[in-house]
């Protein structure tokens, strides 16, 4: 671990938020999703020199909550988000691979605004992913990002015999508060 101010994250110092995009010529009918990772935990280590900090976090893939979904022909009912969330999880494998993790490699930039980069393993399957991170004052971050299921062996959502689509693409938000030292 590098020298420096390290920090415990989870849930209770931030959130991790995916949004999901729909497409095809039934995209009307579907709905832009808002999801949320309900456990993950990890560490941020800051150091003096920006090349020196890390990051590592763990997400608990089986605790996904949709929490809006936008669009669609009608409002996401209460019962469509719950059913949402367990398609998602199939889909994720989360019964056999339960948990996703990042690891940092190299981090750059300045304080106010840098990048992350590093391994991102989902579904057993591990790829490069980037994250752009940006200070937002106080101690508190925002990293951004996005991932391409189908590089993690993931096959996109899809309905009405392929003309409604889950896209490929799937952002990645997470944000953080570092502002008390945790660990």
């Amino acid at each position: 671990m590098a020298a420096g101010s390290g920090h415990r994250v989870g849930q209770d110092q931030g959130k991790l938020i995916l949004r999901t995009f729909r497409e095809g010529l039934a995209a009307q009918a579907g709905h832009d999703l808002t999801i949320e990772i309900t456990r993950w935990s990890g560490s941020v280590v800051v150091a003096e020199d920006i090349a020196d900090s890390s990051v590592e976090v763990a997400a608990e893939m089986g605790t996904l909550r949709v929490l809006a979904g936008t669009g669609g022909v009608r409002p996401l009912s209460d019962r469509d988000k719950r059913e949402i969330a367990t398609t998602a999880r199939r889909l994720l494998d989360a019964d056999h691979r339960p948990t996703a993790t990042f690891t940092s490699e190299k981090v750059g930039g300045a304080a106010e605004r840098g990048v992350v980069a590093g391994r991102l393993t989902i579904s057993g399957v591990e790829r490069p992913l980037e994250l752009s991170v940006t200070a937002l004052g106080n101690g508190r971050y925002r990293a951004t990002g996005t991932v391409r299921q189908s590089e993690f062996g993931i096959t996109p959502y899809t309905a009405f015999f392929g003309a409604l689509r889950l896209a490929d693409a799937v952002d990645i938000e997470a944000e953080v508060d570092i502002s008390e030292k945790k660990t």
